[in-house]
């Protein structure tokens, strides 16, 4: 049985708009001819997601396709480190079960950090053996974020394999490498790394781009790098794709890669250049199989309002309809409840920090970045126990292992900006421990409970006053339906709000607080890590 459309068909390759007709069979695009007539929709290659951690949107893969595809992605370039970190292999295989039960194009790689350092505890780990494995496995696309770039500097043996794994097998190898300049992300570059998406500034994208690495410009749910980075699309078109990264729920909901693409051409870029970097660049790169309407193509596709607001009305994935006019067509799937939680409930003098008369090395939050910096404060004591400081907005913070019983490990954080009450949440990255700040030692301490008797998931509590979101797969993702789960944690933020934060994103800021890879200064289970110097740090100054 074939389908056919016709509308206005926008020509990536040739650079050509026409109006015509669309021949789809089997799932491929059997012909396109210019046909006579006049159109008011347009026909073009779905977006993509050049690179994305799926259980950021706390969605498994099945149920984040529902929202993604209603803005009109159609595939995810996705890294599963952050369920790696929880689960090893397993993790991996789990996302690529789920994902295959729904006609999406999800394209997992094989995390090549896991765990990301040893400076924390994960409770995986994947060898160089379970990379190969993994490609061999499942014909991966690609070696996921290339994080350790020092143990690539250093040529640590267990890193350059798992790079000598994907250069043999012709594969590209993805890098994370914020603020890394000359020599050093020369010898980067070098070992193979072909990508990155955590340049922040343009002065470092263009040094990355003479080397021939490839820039993702990101627009994530605290990630915010299209500002400072889109003139590349007009001066350097061929090297750069779109990603979101991190995408809470509340912000999936409201678009994806279409944002970009219409916040690019809002601000009078290309059409076809804004458009290749939405999907044929991560075609090109990482050699997909998406179709870029082109005879003998998957029939992947949109159909949109216009070429300036691009509202989407129907979203195709080899010929089968997936969302109409922003309502996903896809059924629910079921779901596995994977998980790792093998700790108990802590008392609130777990929490308490001697004071030592010196200043406090305190994490200052930027506001949309994961980048933090290093402040100093006071000590605020009182019966001989350091507490917050909600005045100064000073507030204690805590990492607790989420995989077997020890010692919180105790820091402070300036900018968060509560009031009252305490959040916590089992999504911290890298290896997703229970994450935790409040007003006090005993607020803390009933917010860390209430996820480890959930057995992971996101916490807002008051007094007796506790908002949850469940997140019971692998402790990172729900097991409800998309919509339902974006509604939820929209309504937690709001409560965080409501304690008196004014961050953009605080649950995701908070799961940064534990990124150990990313300046300047974080908290680990193991303690306070001071990312620049890449060592363990006293909460105290000298």
């Amino acid at each position: 049985m074939s389908l056919i459309f016709e509308s206005n068909i926008v020509d990536l390759i040739n650079e050509t708009i026409f109006p015509g007709r669309l021949e789809i069979e089997n799932g491929k695009i059997k012909s396109i001819e210019e046909v006579e007539g006049s159109f008011d929709s347009f026909i073009l290659p779905g977006f993509i997601d050049s690179h994305i951690h799926i259980e950021s949107s706390m969605l498994v893969p099945s149920e984040f396709a529902k929202i993604a595809s209603v803005h009109g992605t159609v595939a995810t370039v996705s890294d599963p480190h952050e369920i790696a970190n929880v689960l090893g292999v397993s993790g991996v295989e789990f996302m690529i079960k789920n994902s295959s039960k729904v006609p999406f194009k999800f394209y997992f790689g094989a995390p090549s950090c896991v765990p990301a350092t040893y400076f924390e505890t994960s409770g995986g780990t994947i060898t160089p053996t379970d990379v190969e494995n993994l490609f061999d496995k499942f014909q991966l696309k690609y070696l996921s974020e290339m994080m350790n770039y020092p143990g690539v500097i250093f040529e640590d043996n267990e890193v350059l394999q798992k790079i000598s794994f994907a250069k043999k097998r012709g594969l590209p190898i993805d890098g994370h490498a914020p603020n890394l300049r000359g020599k050093d992300l020369e010898k980067y570059v070098q070992a193979g790394i072909t990508t990155d998406h955590e340049t922040t500034g343009l002065d470092e994208a263009l040094e990355k781009i003479s080397l021939g690495m490839k820039i993702l410009i990101r627009e994530g749910s605290a990630a915010k790098d299209f500002e400072n980075l889109h003139s590349l699309l007009s001066t350097h078109n061929d090297m750069v794709m779109f990603c979101s990264d991190d995408k809470h729920p509340d912000d999936l909901i409201k678009g994806h890669i279409n944002l970009m693409v219409k916040k690019a051409v809002e601000k009078g870029h290309n059409l076809f250049k804004v458009l290749k970097s939405a999907s044929f660049n991560p075609v090109q790169h990482y050699n997909l199989d998406v179709g870029l309407l082109r005879q003998g193509d998957d029939a992947d596709f949109i159909i949109v309002n216009n070429l300036t607001e691009f509202q989407v009305l129907d979203t195709f994935v080899k010929g089968i309809k997936i969302a109409e006019n922003g309502h996903t067509l896809l059924s629910p799937v079921e779901i596995d409840l994977v998980n790792k939680f093998n700790c108990k409930e802590k008392f609130p003098y777990n929490f308490f920090l001697k004071p030592t008369g010196r200043k406090l090395k305190v994490i200052e939050i930027i506001d949309g970045e994961i980048l933090t910096n290093q402040t100093f404060s006071n000590e605020y004591v009182i019966h001989s126990n350091l507490v917050s400081d909600i005045a100064q907005d000073v507030l204690k913070c805590t990492v607790v292992n989420r995989y077997f019983d020890a010692k919180p490990a105790i820091g402070f954080v300036k900018g968060f900006g509560l009031k009252k009450g305490a959040i916590a949440s089992s999504v911290a990255h890298d290896s997703h421990n229970i994450i935790a700040v409040g007003v006090s030692d005993n607020e803390i301490c009933k917010a860390v409970n209430s996820v480890i008797n959930l057995g992971g998931g996101l916490v807002a509590v008051n007094g007796t006053d506790f908002s949850l979101l469940p997140l019971p797969v692998a402790g990172l993702m729900s097991d409800e339906n998309a919509f339902d789960v974006a509604e939820k944690y929209s309504l937690l933020q709001e409560k965080v709000k409501s304690f008196g934060s004014d961050l953009k994103s605080p649950f995701m800021t908070l799961s940064f607080l534990a990124l150990l890879v990313i300046p300047k200064l974080k908290l680990s289970d193991k303690g306070l890590f001071d990312a620049e110097t890449f060592s363990f740090t006293e909460p105290f100054s000298d």
